[in-house]
């Protein structure tokens, strides 16, 4: 990798606005939390939800938002963890390394001290919890869906928002939801349906939460998604590191980026910027409830 596709892209136009970056992942980022968030609220992205994937991260997540006033937290076992945790992760895959099967019961234990990360006032969110059928095969899918129930029920116990993550799984993920009856406050995450999903989400009241690759030249069907998508229910993030925003897509992604996913989703509702910061910070605080 040359030293320009390493370098974080410029700083842009701060926003007229303040808004929040809805799902972060400070921990995976070159920078501290400090450089991040004072780079951020630099350009106007003055609040962050620090999400965690698993027990390291979230814990990580939950001390991290009782340090910072502006960083909220959510925690969770990410879908692609719950069949790691249960089968073994020979490869070592996952930042945790090479693990062997734990079985169910390891799941539960995981499980057990999200439910008590969850309790904590200044966790805000339980996730990202959903289903990957991207990365998951046919054999981790029981643990997956075991486990994405149990974060719906624990969500719910403790009143706090729900946080989805949806990779090639839309149907399965809408009907879980449908089944076990979703949390109050449900946010899919790096949404990633096309319009007429959309529609069925505004139904039910999910918020839809958009990021950097809303901007890839392929993602048209995210586009016609966003523009079906009502104002109340949208939010923004980067999912940094991951997910950069074109002109800069393959460099390292940070919350400062949002602006630039703003002023693009703004074009596509033809809104100006201002009225969709707006909308977003105040969309975002009611999801987390903050």
């Amino acid at each position: 990798m040359s030293a320009a596709k390493d370098a974080p892209p410029p700083l842009p136009e701060p926003l007229g606005v303040a808004v929040a970056d809805s799902h972060t992942h400070l921990d995976m980022q070159s920078t501290t939390v400090e450089e991040a968030l004072t780079k951020a609220a630099s350009v106007g992205v003055t609040t962050v939800v620090q999400v965690g994937c698993d027990l390291k991260g979230s814990q990580w997540a939950a001390e991290t938002a009782e340090a910072y006033e502006n960083v909220h937290a959510a925690v969770a076992l990410h879908p692609n963890e719950a069949p790691r945790i249960v089968l073994g992760d020979p490869d070592g895959w996952s930042r945790q390394g090479a693990r062997q099967p734990g079985g169910d019961a390891a799941l539960d234990e995981a499980l057990a001290e999200i439910d008590r990360l969850a309790a904590l006032p200044h966790v805000k969110a339980v996730g990202e919890t959903g289903l990957d059928y991207f990365r998951t095969g046919a054999d981790g899918m029981a643990a997956q869906e075991r486990s994405f129930r149990a974060h719906i029920e624990i969500a719910k116990r403790h009143g706090k928002a729900l946080v989805i993550h949806d990779r090639e799984a839309h149907e399965d993920v809408l009907r879980i939801l449908r089944e076990e009856g979703a949390p109050e406050r449900t946010v899919f995450h790096c949404y990633s349906g096309d319009a007429e999903m959309a529609e069925l989400c505004a139904r039910a009241g999910y918020f839809m939460s958009f990021a950097g690759n809303m901007t890839f030249k392929n993602a048209q069907p995210l586009r016609d998604a966003l523009a079906v998508a009502p104002l109340e229910l949208v939010l923004v993030e980067t999912d940094a590191p991951f997910l950069t925003p074109a002109p800069y897509r393959g460099r390292p992604n940070a919350p400062y980026l949002v602006p630039v996913t703003v002023r693009a989703m703004a074009a596509v509702k033809s809104l100006h910027e201002d009225v969709l910061a707006a909308a977003i910070a105040e969309n975002t605080a009611r999801a987390f409830d903050y």
